[in-house]
């Protein structure tokens, strides 16, 4: 039997630990697990083409509230205060208000690269390093709350991709074996395993980013487009957006960059409409409920959105 994981913060102990709903960082999984039937490529699967273009409307309805430098951004998120967490060169977590004042900074002990951030849950804090394949959970404080290493719960994988669904199990990518994973915090092992070979077909994918949101998990494959998973890990559908590295979601859209101009792509009608930013040189985009946020190699930007 492996040993438990170690809690990254001493104070906390099991009983703390269990009311925040971290009991999925704490113990080794039970070799059961539930495999959803091997799926077969519907026609959502195949190769589609590209959505047409559609008129860009003009960024003169942002209003620039500040610049904040910051050398070489990596991935970010915001939290549903509006506070929006940014990584930099040096791996080192920032936390900035909604309107781009500095908050507070986590410095991890060890060197690593940051894979992800996800701060949409309302309680905690994700961070993802890839290289060390250790999941690091903080307080909206930026205190150190928990965090293990999926070898210790996961056997004979490469964990490409994590995040944390609203239930507080996670979703997982396993690279070795292409599987979509869902780890339960209440069971403490593996619950769903679906395999995405057969989905896949002979494409060769490039997995960047995973997100749960409104009751469907969205996997992003740079090379295919953008994968959508029921909350049980079927598979439903296919958007045909290829060439991603990360998607956004406000309201009953999807949201992405691509040459200059931000695209909205709704879910159910499926309708896109975009807007032209003010920086050509953007690597991200985050939209809140009140400001946009525009990443660039150099720092980013804060925009007021029109009320």
């Amino acid at each position: 039997m492996k040993a438990r994981p170690r809690w990254l913060n001493a104070r906390l102990g099991k009983s703390a630990a269990a009311a925040l709903g971290l009991t999925l960082l704490g113990g080794a999984p039970a070799l059961a697990q539930t495999t959803t039937p091997q799926p077969t490529a519907p026609a959502e699967a195949r190769p589609a083409a590209q959505l047409p273009a559609t008129t860009a409307a003009p960024a003169a309805n942002l209003t620039l509230v500040r610049t904040v430098p910051l050398v070489q951004p990596g991935p970010a998120s915001l939290d549903r205060r509006g506070n929006l967490y940014v990584t930099d060169a040096r791996n080192s977590l920032r936390q900035f208000g909604p309107d781009g004042q500095p908050l507070a900074t986590y410095s991890p002990p060890l060197v690593g690269h940051t894979g992800s951030v996800e701060a949409w849950n309302a309680a905690k804090i994700l961070v993802y390093y890839d290289d060390r394949q250790e999941l690091l959970v903080l307080d909206r404080f930026l205190a150190p709350i928990g965090g293990t290493r999926f070898s210790e719960i996961i056997d004979n994988g490469l964990i490409r991709l994590a995040t944390i669904a609203p239930d507080d199990n996670l979703w997982l990518l396993n690279e070795s074996n292409l599987t979509l994973l869902q780890y339960s915090s209440a069971q403490q092992r593996v619950t769903v395993a679906t395999p995405l070979d057969v989905l896949l077909g002979r494409t060769k994918p490039d997995f960047r980013f995973l997100r749960e949101y409104q009751n469907n998990l969205y996997l992003v494959d740079r090379t295919s487009g953008v994968w959508v998973f029921d909350n049980l890990g079927n598979f439903r559908k296919r958007l045909p957006i290829s060439g991603l590295s990360w998607a956004g979601f406000r309201g009953d859209e999807l949201y992405y960059l691509r040459d200059g101009l931000l695209h909205f792509y709704h879910l159910y009608s499926f309708q896109e409409r975009t807007v032209l930013l003010p920086a050509p040189d953007a690597t991200q985009v985050l939209v809140g409920e009140h400001y946009l946020y525009i990443l660039t190699p150099t720092g980013f930007s804060v925009y007021q959105l029109p009320r």
